[in-house]
């Protein structure tokens, strides 16, 4: 679990970047999942757009990526959340 100062300074790296993963109509898939993964392990702060419906169906899609890919959610601003999870080294 992060501290609220360590997301304040993961939020603040996050600003600058752009979705690198979009979900879908058709929601978290396991291809999102496995695209979602790669990129947590590239980047390890990530920005993911979510266009799944309401805001309950957003909410439900950002929590099962967050605990499939076993990441940290620090924000969701509009549509887009950002996920951070620790490079495995």
């Amino acid at each position: 679990m992060l501290s609220s100062a360590e997301k304040r300074k993961l939020r603040q790296g996050a600003h600058h970047l752009k979705p690198v993963v979009s979900v879908g109509q058709l929601g978290v898939t396991d291809a999102v999942l496995a695209e979602v993964d790669r990129a947590l392990e590239d980047h390890e702060l990530i920005k993911v757009r979510f266009r799944c419906g309401d805001r309950e169906n957003k909410r439900v899609s950002i929590g099962s990526v967050v605990e499939a890919c076993a990441a940290e959610h620090i924000t969701t601003v509009g549509n887009i959340a950002v996920l951070y999870r620790k490079r495995t080294d």
